[in-house]
């Protein structure tokens, strides 16, 4: 039976390759490197582009500084009444400068590189940020804080997340290791390896991702493979608008072992597609669904 909870794929519905698919081709800009953050003066004007940058400005204190966001930008809700300058993929220069940023916030692997590079050339401050790990996420609210001169209140949060995560990792380290399927979308079939956060996130949890190993952030991948590879556990995501429920194809596979034992399930993807500090909140809830003792 097909368990709780919605994972809605994108950073907002229906941005799915913004919010899960990293840009392959996205590169770092030009920019201050970390070090250098905190010697330029604080900044009095931010715009995001990413829905996971602008939950991080509000969580580094900033959120007063924040003027502008990119669509489905909706938390906190403070960040739903600013104004929007497009979305992940395509930006509003106008808009934009009408603005009058300080600074612009960049997603390196979510936004064009094209993008950014065009926005350095009209003279404003890119600064990029990457969650390679979901260590990175608290390193991202201190550098906003330095950013924006709410250092202090950016390295309590900070710490609050890696205090929590810590807690996470201690709790899930006695889980019993089971395969893992993560459907990000069929029609291909889409998943993450490892070295994506929600791998990460699967791993921390005691999953072992069946494609744990390939190569890249994201891969497409055949029924046959997850079929071979059987795993214990499926989690997909509900794509918000889908003529049927994302894992009712499986229910035609009842040899797997997840079909079998009912360990199908669907996660908010609002806190586990975002690398924010809510994604701790989704940990949380993929933990006690991977937790065979429950």
């Amino acid at each position: 039976m097909i368990g709780a909870g919605k994972l809605l794929l994108a950073a907002g519905r229906g941005v799915f390759l913004a919010a899960v698919l990293p840009l392959a081709t996205a590169c770092s800009p030009g920019g201050p490197q970390p070090a250098d953050l905190a010697a330029a003066a604080p900044v009095q004007r931010i715009v995001t582009l990413s829905p996971h940058l602008a939950e991080l400005v509000f969580t580094a204190g900033a959120g007063g500084r924040l003027v502008g966001v990119v669509e489905f930008s909706d938390f906190p809700p403070e960040a739903r009444r600013l104004p929007r300058i497009g979305d992940a993929f395509r930006v509003d220069y106008e808009a934009i400068a009408a603005l009058r940023p300080e600074l612009v916030l960049a997603w390196t692997s979510g936004n064009p590189p094209e993008t950014l590079q065009r926005l350095q050339e009209l003279g404003f401050r890119v600064v990029a940020l990457e969650p390679a790990r979901l260590d990175d996420i608290g390193v991202h609210i201190e550098q906003i804080g330095d950013l924006a001169g709410s250092g202090e209140a950016a390295r309590q949060a900070a710490r609050r997340y890696r205090v929590r995560l810590e807690q996470l990792r201690a709790r899930a380290a006695e889980a019993t290791p089971q395969s893992v399927f993560i459907q990000l979308a069929e029609r291909p079939y889409f998943t993450v390896t490892d070295q994506h956060f929600l791998g990460q996130a699967v791993r921390l949890c005691g999953g072992q991702n069946i494609f744990g190993d390939l190569p890249g952030l994201t891969a497409i991948v055949s029924k046959e493979s997850i079929i071979e590879a059987a795993p214990a556990v499926i989690i997909a995501s509900d794509m918000g608008g889908a003529a049927r429920l994302p894992l009712e194809a499986w229910q035609a596979w009842q040899g797997l072992p997840a079909v079998r034992n009912g360990r199908l399930y669907t996660l908010d993807a609002d806190l586990l597609s975002r690398p924010s500090v809510r994604i701790l909140d989704g940990i949380e809830q993929l933990c006690r669904l991977l937790d065979d003792r429950a």
